[in-house]
């Protein structure tokens, strides 16, 4: 056991430090989500010209960086769910850059499948959170994050999870928030206020366990749904809930989604107009 963990489970000592740690936490998430506005915007992939940068940015990450996917000579990478997809991205401000994108893949019927339920059904072996059981319109899944390689934060992110936002275990730890990946955070966050914002309840999402572990360092709680298959990587499935994402996330990080929420209520406002 380290001297932190034996810290941390001593008597009095122990309660002490952890309300030491949990006010650092808290500060340095307020921190994030102050940096992040100043220098990071979500948005929501509404143009032809931001779609195209959608799926350029998937071909850079899934097909040319991860060979995940074949490479295709238009240099976009698209597929079937596409077609009833909501889309963000991530701007970096100061070099008025596209950093990223995730796309959000909504049901309006049966036929409509989830990326999981067409490709992972047998992955999900707790059979309550089977999406058959809950209204089309009110489930979705996020997929397809990608986090282009020039801004991840630092040499160590280089490793190839840090392109679907994994944080590396060998470098950072649970106190380290200033090392978070930001832009992956943001990527989530905007998916769940759109999610939120169109009636949808019931969210799924195939993921690394290391990155699942990287989110509830933020307090984003998955449930692990079944164990991982080999789908882009080794993955699992996850579900999460609008109650356990409100109840879960820490101060910091919930000053974080309502800044998030505030840029994409003024978008959808805009869109109106």
């Amino acid at each position: 056991m380290s001297w932190r963990k034996k810290l941390l489970n001593t008597p009095i000592i122990g309660d002490v430090t952890k309300k030491i740690v949990s006010v650092k936490v808290n500060k340095d998430a307020n921190n994030i989500a102050e940096h992040f506005i100043t220098f990071l915007q979500p948005k929501i992939a509404n143009t032809e010209a931001m779609l195209t940068e959608v799926h350029k940015i998937r071909h850079q990450v899934y097909c040319d960086e991860l060979s995940f996917l074949p490479c295709t000579n238009d240099k976009l990478e698209k597929d079937s769910f596409d077609k009833h997809s909501i889309f963000s991205l991530i701007k970096h401000i100061p070099s008025d850059q596209y950093t990223s994108c995730v796309r959000l893949v909504t049901s309006s019927s049966p036929e409509e499948l989830l990326p999981i339920e067409h490709y992972c059904k047998d992955s999900i072996q707790h059979d309550e959170f089977d999406p058959a059981l809950f209204k089309r319109e009110e489930i979705c899944e996020i997929s397809r994050l990608a986090v282009k390689p020039e801004f991840r934060r630092r040499k160590d992110d280089k490793f190839k999870g840090s392109a679907t936002g994994v944080i590396s275990e060998n470098v950072y730890s649970e106190t380290e928030l200033r090392c978070f990946p930001f832009i992956a955070i943001g990527l989530y966050m905007t998916s769940a206020s759109m999610a939120l914002k169109s009636g949808m309840k019931h969210a799924y999402v195939m993921m690394e366990p290391k990155l699942a572990r990287s989110m509830k360092f933020v307090g984003i709680k998955f449930i692990q749904i079944g164990e991982p298959i080999e789908y882009h990587g080794k993955r699992a499935p996850y579900y999460i809930n609008a109650e356990i994402f409100h109840s879960s996330l820490t101060h910091g990080f919930k000053s974080l989604f309502v800044e998030i929420e505030k840029e994409v209520a003024k978008q959808l406002e805009h869109e109106q107009l």
